[in-house]
């Protein structure tokens, strides 16, 4: 009787699981693609914010690339927060002291648990701009990244802005499973702006007004939390402008970044993104992350339970096989947006990979400690 009730809650689950991945391929469909009118003229003066923290080795050429922009220099206005680093990251900002990039070096006597919070704040209180661009210190960006975004930010009058983050230049076969899975974190945060229920963005590229950060109270009721300096605070913009948060979909406005090195930093990456979950406040994003935990949990059950009847692996089966499928149907599109369709393939291992790290990072993101840029974070 109880293996019965398991399978009937898993096909109940994965029936959930199906529907709202065909409810976010919608939401996909109805974030148009931008396209930046190039004869416009600009007008808007950006703040443009990095939280660095011992990025010697890749700051150098973030900064290059956002010198680069073609975008007005007068318009532009490029702020990086030391966050204590033991390396040379300071130095590399006062390199470029003669063209204007300004450091401020954070000094904190007080232990924090949210150092880049305090980071983007400070950075915020000293910058001039009407639009606040955030990304980090490892970024890779093309020379009309920031036009793009702030022709959508004029053209669509909006308070926020989420754009696209992908993964490149792997070198193994984990980070091209990294660059997928994060690809379609990706889409699901760019579909549930289309669907009108902002969820996630990715503070790597994200921008909104200055002025909306003050009104919001910056990131006040979120700040013990050493994550959610995007998440947490999309979620405060959603509650009360959800109508004025936008997708800016365009492959100029796409910065690229990397996947993680080994299975312990990429842990620990998961670890820190998942325990945001615990300060959502929107009902509905809730019961949508438990409804995805608890599918790829009662996979995982079935899977043990098929030692003990046989009939639990014809569930869990038929539950990868319609998680297969229904992902496939998802990312197609997305793959193709990014020009990564070479990537779909590996959702084969994905799909049969992805319930044990789904469930396993769902308790312990929520439960346990973490590493993140040599500190631990409780």
């Amino acid at each position: 009787m109880a293996l019965l009730v398991i399978s009937c809650f898993s096909f109940f689950l994965i029936f959930c699981f199906v529907t709202s991945l065909l409810i976010f391929r919608v939401g996909w469909s109805r974030v148009k693609p931008f396209y930046r009118d190039e004869h416009r003229v600009p007008k808007t003066k950006v703040s443009i914010l990095i939280a660095a923290r011992n990025e010697e080795k890749k700051l150098y050429y973030t900064i290059l690339d956002i010198l680069a922009q073609n975008y007005p220099a007068e318009l532009i206005e490029l702020i990086v927060v030391d966050d204590h680093s033991t390396d040379g990251t300071a130095d590399i900002v006062r390199s470029f002291a003669n063209q204007k990039v300004i450091l401020i070096q954070l000094n904190e006597s007080q232990v924090l648990n949210s150092y880049k919070k305090k980071a983007i704040s400070r950075a915020i209180d000293f910058s001039k701009g009407e639009l606040i661009i955030t990304t980090d210190a490892d970024c890779r960006m093309n020379v009309n990244w920031l036009s793009t975004i702030v022709s959508f930010y004029e053209e669509k009058n909006l308070k926020m802005i989420s754009s696209p983050v992908v993964y490149h230049e792997e070198s193994s076969v984990f980070e091209k499973w990294q660059t997928l899975d994060f690809l379609f974190l990706n889409g699901l945060g760019a579909s549930a702006i289309g669907n009108k229920m902002p969820s996630t963005c990715n503070g790597a590229n994200l921008a909104y007004r200055r002025d909306l950060f003050y009104e919001l109270g910056g990131f006040r009721g979120i700040d013990d939390l050493a994550s959610g300096d995007d998440e947490l605070f999309l979620h405060k913009v959603a509650s009360k402008y959800p109508g004025h948060i936008g997708y800016c979909k365009a492959v100029d406005a796409i910065v690229y970044t990397h996947a993680m090195p080994d299975l312990a930093s990429f842990i620990n990456q998961r670890k820190r993104w998942s325990s945001k979950s615990t300060r959502y406040k929107n009902i509905l994003i809730i019961l949508l992350g438990i409804m995805i935990w608890l599918t790829n949990l009662s996979i995982c059950v079935n899977l043990l339970l098929g030692f003990v009847s046989s009939n639990c692996w014809i569930v869990a089966a038929v539950s990868i096989a319609s998680k297969f499928t229904v992902e496939m149907i998802f990312m197609i599109p997305v793959a193709r947006f990014v020009k990564r369709t070479e990537l779909l393939p590996h959702i084969v291992y994905l799909t049969i990979i992805h319930p044990f790290y789904v469930a396993y990072i769902g308790f312990a993101g929520n439960s346990g400690k973490y590493v993140w840029k040599g500190r631990l974070v409780k």
